[in-house]
């Protein structure tokens, strides 16, 4: 017999007495499991229970609600604690699905680029390139930003840091100097910062010099100079040249964009070469004691890239090839030089046909979005000298008088007084280099009518000892140098809050 702690346990599992009365008489035989003779009391029995249940907890709950305060503060603290077990899951499941996101969001940097500026970043998204355009001219596809940054030798970090166009910094991507011009005044000069650089002599080689160009276009190409631009002008009665205005500005980055796109590359990589390939007009704010370099205006083409002048030949190619046709159609031979644009005719009664012709050339200039400089437009008829790009085009292409007799005198006096007291057009600085460049200019030009002079140059820079610097063409790295980390910024020197707004502020008024 089972003692008394016993019973109470089993009679507490089984929900009552008679549960263990009914449980003992099934055990002992008085009554068969499942029969109708057990089934009526087991039911009933479950039932009892289940009210017995009920009613409990519904006197627990009676008790509580006697007390009013007792019951609000029970309510209270379910309430809280539901409340903290919620908020603690919410913490978990943001935290999780945050982790999440940053891990996304890793990999996506990683393997794409998702922003370059507010005006750059609409068709990063867009990869799809048309093969059979690339193909036409040997250039390799870039599925995917990773496999362009590889192919160029770099990560995808800095390449984001290159392409990213910023609105305001304190330092940029080019050292911008003022370089003075051969017939007066100053112009702006871009050189782009090695990490750049390195960049766009990549596009420069696998991309841009695979393209060709128009015949016509003699500046910046292998085997061109401006002695092959002035040869087909040899002997002509007129000759007419033109300048086009801001040649470098005035090509925006829309126009860049377009270019790279109707080669063939995706909206995507057409927008990166862009962004690599220009430069915005920018103004120095000083604020706070520090310097900040502001954009101004549309990204374009920098003067001093080695992309520029290549791309520009490209954008000129139906430029040349509307010249060109105007050109034979009125007898006259064309050639381009960068900007200079040069017509020439030994035709009788050309002087007719180039009212003509300037009328046609003025009017394609207009639709092919350039400007002509209005002071630089020269018609050189018979009785006045006649000049392309610097030389005299006479019977054979040659260096304008007055520019042998100063570099005569000035190898005179370099010889009797030495390099202190020389100058060239108005500089003495690096005058042996100056002497060495003009000497090779001549030896160019005309070797056989420039012996004598070049000789005595020759003779006169070993005797005070020059050595040239031997430039190696350069070459693309397999791997860059790597770029600097960025330490995080020291306590205190965070931004106050309003900084940008008084910045872009005080900008806006000196705007004009």
């Amino acid at each position: 017999m089972s003692n008394r702690q016993e019973i109470y346990d089993r009679i507490r599992v089984l929900g009552g007495k008679d549960k263990l009365i009914l449980d003992e008489m099934i055990r002992k035989g008085f009554w068969q499991p499942g029969t109708a003779q057990t089934a009526m009391p087991d039911a009933l029995l479950n039932r009892e229970a289940e009210l017995t249940a009920e009613l409990r907890a519904l006197t627990a709950k009676q008790r509580t609600y006697e007390n009013r305060e007792a019951a609000l503060k029970a309510m209270r603290r379910d309430r809280l604690r539901v409340s903290r077990e919620t908020q603690k899951e919410n913490k978990a499941r943001r935290e999780g699905e945050r982790i999440e996101r940053a891990a996304s969001w890793d990999k996506r940097k990683a393997e794409e680029i998702l922003y370059l500026g507010d005006d750059a970043s609409n068709r990063l998204n867009d990869l799809r390139s048309r093969s059979e355009r690339l193909a036409r001219w040997g250039l390799t596809d870039f599925p995917t930003h990773r496999s362009l940054a590889q192919a160029m030798a770099i990560s995808m970090g800095e390449l984001r840091f290159l392409a990213y166009g910023r609105k305001v910094s304190k330092v940029g991507h080019y050292r911008r100097f003022l370089m003075p011009k051969k017939r007066g005044g100053h112009r702006l000069i871009s050189a782009p910062m090695p990490r750049l650089k390195h960049a766009q002599h990549w596009i420069l080689e696998q991309v841009l010099n695979r393209v060709g160009i128009h015949e016509a276009a003699h500046g910046f190409r292998a085997e061109h100079s401006i002695l092959t631009n002035a040869k087909p002008h040899c002997g002509a009665a007129l000759v007419i040249n033109l300048d086009l205005q801001d040649f470098f500005p005035n090509v925006t980055w829309p126009r860049v964009f377009g270019l790279f796109h109707a080669l063939g590359y995706s909206k995507s990589v057409a927008t990166i070469f862009a962004q690599l390939c220009t430069e915005p007009p920018v103004e120095e704010v000083e604020m706070d004691g520090e310097t900040w370099q502001v954009a101004t205006g549309v990204r374009h083409l920098p003067q001093g890239a080695p992309t520029s002048p290549a791309i520009t030949n490209m954008l000129c190619r139906r430029l040349d090839a509307r010249m060109i046709g105007i050109a034979r159609k009125h007898g006259f031979a064309y050639t381009r030089y960068a900007d200079d644009l040069t017509f020439s005719s030994s035709a009788e009664g050309y002087r007719n046909v180039a009212r003509k012709l300037l009328w046609q050339v003025k009017a394609v200039i207009r639709e092919e979005n350039f400007l002509l400089h209005p002071d630089k437009l020269r018609i050189m008829g018979r009785g006045r000298r006649r000049e392309v790009t610097g030389l005299v085009v006479a019977e054979k292409p040659a260096v304008p008088r007055e520019d042998v007799r100063a570099f005569r005198a000035m190898l005179d006096k370099l010889g009797k007084q030495g390099p202190q007291a020389c100058s060239w057009r108005g500089q003495s600085r690096h005058i042996l280099a100056k002497v060495q460049g003009f000497a090779n200019y001549l030896h160019m030009v005309d070797a056989e009518r420039h012996a004598s002079l070049c000789g005595k140059a020759k003779d006169l820079l070993a005797r005070y000892g020059f050595k040239p610097e031997i430039r190696h063409p350069k070459k693309i790295p397999a791997t860059p140098p790597p770029l600097p980390g960025r330490p995080p910024p020291l306590p205190g020197t965070q931004k106050p809050d309003g900084f940008w707004k008084r910045l872009f502020g005080r900008f806006r008024k000196m705007a004009p």
